[in-house]
């Protein structure tokens, strides 16, 4: 791309077509300086050229999008079937690859501009975008985002036309000496029956207020030059709060915006995850009586903390704004700190109830959603009715008993049916004798209600039908219940 374009490369996205969509920019990109990012994309044929290691002429596969001296972007860019959806101090651009970069709608909003701590504020940083911070979140039919205005705004615009559908302010009841900035995208949540949920984390206070000099340039990506150094030694005390659901309703009329939740007692810059299957929001962040730094857990329902796991107070496992991200083991959740560590969270769901001093080794655990039409495949008859559990119990008994531990369970225990997955990759039915469902004590249940812990035990036998290590003394057990 050449010496210029490289040095302030933002974002990068591919889109469904395999063109490989950028940004240039930093922050604070103040419109009355005259700096100019670029939009635009390399042709998909280019990188598959250079992917094989042949000669091609750039001048010829990259494309760019003229902005205006004084706009740029400052946020990453979202992609989806109707194109690339970019966000810049100024405007929301969605823009598709056609023989150079076709405009579809360019949609203005407002912002008051860069925020920084003054006189009075419990903070001592700012924001980081002059404009609107948060990285454009899509589902099929919306763009989501927040403006920079004064309260910040969440906006929800048609795909298709890039009209403002609905607008709401967020975060607008904060305690006095806090401001309001969301720098990172937002979590959205489409239901698929009308209602698109958003979360949105204030992040106030953790940008450095020297990017307000002229002379800072804030496409130099180190943290000394992007972030404020109280907040970096002290922690989230140097935080604005404020973490708050807001529900997008499609009705007849149109689309409606309306809070469901607020936290101001919590502030997050790890870009909490959500998880639909368990109905729960992860975080990280650091309880300001004790200096704590803790995952934390919420209620995606009701805002309320559910589970905290703390860490350590030393000031290095601040988690210096970057982001939290999970495993596919469908149990793990990883954070990074500033001491250059990588904190892992897992949840000991399985475990020997006959030898309970001996650990499962959860790098050898999984429990993932297994879908409806995949269960069916495998030979499952009915609804499926639970994850599908897997675990590696190595130093077995010839008959071992697992028990895995599990909350959504609902009606009458009699209904449920428990299958295996064999060698061949198929279900089979395990007899009613070798498996039960229990309460924590081992006790046997009859009646099942949703939201209570109970345990899922069964009987396997090494070298087995529903054995899948070929090792012996080693036992592999993947199972699922149906309905």
């Amino acid at each position: 791309l050449g010496k210029e374009l490289t040095q302030n490369l933002l974002s990068v996205v591919f889109d469904y077509d395999g063109n490989l969509w950028f940004a240039t920019g930093g922050f604070r990109i103040y419109p009355e300086r005259q700096q100019q990012g670029v939009l635009g994309y390399i042709a998909h044929s280019a990188i598959e050229a250079i992917l094989n290691g042949e000669q091609t002429d750039l001048s010829k596969a990259v494309f760019v999008y003229e902005l205006t001296p004084g706009e740029g972007a400052e946020n990453g860019i979202a992609a989806s079937k109707d194109g690339a959806v970019i966000l810049t101090n100024k405007n929301c651009y969605l823009l598709r690859a056609n023989n150079g970069v076709e405009a579809v709608w360019c949609t203005p909003y407002e912002s008051v501009g860069a925020k920084v701590s003054g006189e009075g504020d419990k903070t001592t940083g700012g924001g980081l975008a002059w404009g609107g911070g948060c990285s454009p979140t899509l589902t099929p039919n919306l763009v989501m985002f927040t403006d920079n205005a004064d309260p910040v705004n969440l906006l929800a615009l048609d795909m298709k036309t890039g009209e403002v559908v609905a607008k709401t302010p967020v975060l607008d009841d904060l305690p006095d000496g806090y401001q309001v900035a969301i720098e990172n995208s937002a979590i959205v949540y489409d239901d698929g029956a009308g209602t698109v949920s958003t979360i949105v984390c204030n992040w106030f206070g953790a940008g450095n207020a020297g990017l307000a000099d002229p002379n800072n340039d804030s496409s130099i990506q180190s943290y000394a030059n992007i972030y404020d150094q109280n907040w970096l030694m002290k922690g989230n005390a140097m935080i604005a709060p404020g973490v708050e659901r807001v529900d997008t309703v499609k009705t007849d009329s149109g689309y409606e915006m309306k809070s469901i939740w607020t936290r101001n007692d919590l502030s997050d810059t790890a870009i909490m995850k959500l998880s639909t299957a368990t109905g729960y929001i992860y975080g990280y962040v650091q309880d300001l009586t004790t200096g704590m730094w803790q995952y934390i857990i919420l209620d995606f329902a009701t805002g309320e903390t559910v589970f905290t796991m703390d860490v350590s107070n030393k000031y290095g496992y601040n988690n210096m704004a970057i982001g939290m991200y999970t495993g596919n083991s469908g149990n793990a959740l990883y954070c990074p700190t500033g001491y250059l560590e990588l904190l892992r969270l897992q949840d000991r769901f399985v475990y020997l109830p006959e030898l309970p001093y001996r650990e499962v080794d959860l790098d050898q655990a999984a429990r993932n959603v297994l879908t409806q039409d995949q269960f069916a495949q495998d030979g499952g008859e009915g609804t499926v009715a639970s994850w599908r559990n897997t675990a590696t119990i190595r130093n077995v008994h010839p008959n071992t008993t697992v028990a895995f531990r599990m909350n959504n369970l609902s009606g009458s225990a009699s209904d449920l049916t428990l299958y295996a997955y064999g060698p061949d990759g198929k279900l089979a039915k395990v007899a009613p004798e070798l498996w039960s469902i229990t309460d924590e004590t081992g006790a046997a249940v009859t009646e099942l209600t949703d939201g209570v812990l109970y345990e899922l035990r069964v009987t396997v036998a090494d070298s087995g039908d529903f054995d899948l290590s070929e090792t012996e003394k080693e036992i592999k057990l993947s199972v699922v219940l149906g309905k």
